[in-house]
């Protein structure tokens, strides 16, 4: 059983992407059920697929990377809990971007999903 990417779109938190000095972030927020994927897959950016080693994702103030994710070192979506993805490989402009994230969760296989957003500028990386 696959999960559809349009629920998977959920998890994004819409608005919440931002361009940065050295790329961008954006948030998810899990409503849809606890998971966790056994491995990461490069983040995209308008197609192009991005440095899985310059991706990272952060929980609770504690941010991995997403060449480390296995199965011992889970990317966990926990319910209700908010994940900040960031990609830190060389400066995105703000404006809009379609950006895709996939995983692959143990029984299920690669899941992933797009959203195009409209990214506003950091104040950090303003100037």
């Amino acid at each position: 059983m696959k999960v559809p990417p349009f629920l998977l779109r959920r998890l994004y938190v819409k608005g919440s992407l931002t361009a940065t000095a050295d790329g961008f972030t954006f948030q998810l927020q899990n409503k849809l059920g606890s998971g966790y994927a056994k491995r990461m897959l490069p983040l995209t950016l308008d197609g192009e697929s991005l440095d899985l080693a310059a991706s990272t994702f952060e929980i609770d103030g504690e941010e991995t990377s997403f060449d480390a994710v296995s199965e011992s070192v889970p990317f966990t979506l926990a319910m209700n809990k908010t994940t900040t993805i960031s990609y830190r490989g060389g400066a995105v402009a703000p404006g809009p971007h379609k950006v895709g994230l996939g995983f692959e969760v143990a029984g299920l296989g690669e899941l992933g999903f797009d959203f195009s957003d409209e990214a506003a500028a950091t104040e950090r990386g303003a100037g």
